[in-house]
């Protein structure tokens, strides 16, 4: 079997789940990470079963600062090939900014944003020696719209992860590597629950809501071509223009009509 890997993180759920079924639907192997180590086994076995790949796991809580490293050294101890890095994994706080301690901010900057920024860094050399890589970064559409009342630091920290993929593109792109940012809207995933926020996502109107499989297989589809940005579906693609376009006044009047909850006063 080709040592071909696909490493992607936050990959028990979700966008990440079906980024996984996808890349191994193309006869990728895959190196799983995510915290629950169980849930991990299962799905490895299930994907490997179904797709005739190989597919390896490591479980791993990407808010703790040696994570990253530690998946990195795992996959060199083990000599995989990482070729196509998904960087995906991510939640979101629903307090307050005041309401919230700095250890808890910490956490979320590292595992949204840090832990990108590494585990990129940690594979380009190997990438750049092979003249390939593959660099997909789950981002959302809040990159491109004023910041909430709700998980203040989401949208703001989702603007850095374009513009850091922007980076990686303009300085190793004539190397062989290309980064994606992949910028979903509203998604239907455990994200929300996860979050505090399901009671805003059930208010959103149905047309706006994206399945995760649709996210995962444009975005990895774009990655693959070396697009440096993927915006599923045309609904989003035209609301990212209208954001690039019209004043923040009315972007934070539309917002309360289509994403209730997310511009309240709180």
């Amino acid at each position: 079997m080709k040592n071909d890997y696909a490493l992607i993180t936050g990959a028990s759920s979700g966008i990440g789940l079906e980024s996984a079924r996808y890349i191994a639907g193309k006869g990728i192997n895959l190196i799983l990470t995510a915290r629950r180590e169980d849930i991990l086994a299962n799905i490895s076995s299930e994907i490997s079963e179904k797709y005739n790949v190989h597919v390896d796991y490591f479980p791993c809580d990407l808010g703790e600062v040696d994570a990253p490293i530690k998946i990195y050294n795992y996959c060199e101890l083990k000599n995989y090939e990482v070729n196509l890095l998904v960087n995906n994994a991510g939640y979101g706080i629903p307090t307050s900014f005041h309401k919230t301690s700095i250890e808890e901010e910490e956490k979320f900057i590292r595992v949204l944003g840090t832990s990108v920024i590494v585990l990129t860094k940690s594979f380009l050399p190997k990438m750049i020696e092979r003249g390939y890589g593959r660099i997909m970064i789950v981002s959302s559409v809040a990159a491109f719209s004023p910041p909430s009342s709700i998980q203040p630091l989401y949208g703001p920290i989702k603007t850095f992860m374009n513009r850091f993929s922007d980076s990686i593109n303009i300085n190793y792109n004539h190397k062989g590597i290309t980064s994606t940012a992949v910028c979903p809207g509203f998604t239907i995933t455990g994200f929300h629950t996860a979050s505090g926020v399901q009671d805003e996502m059930d208010r959103v109107p149905s047309f706006m809501k994206l399945s995760a499989k649709r996210v995962a297989s444009e975005g990895v589809e774009a990655t693959l071509l070396g697009k440096p940005l993927s915006i599923p579906s045309k609904t989003y693609k035209i609301l990212v223009f209208i954001l690039n376009h019209i004043p923040v006044s009315i972007l934070s009047f539309l917002g309360k009509i289509l994403a209730p909850g997310r511009y309240d006063k709180k």
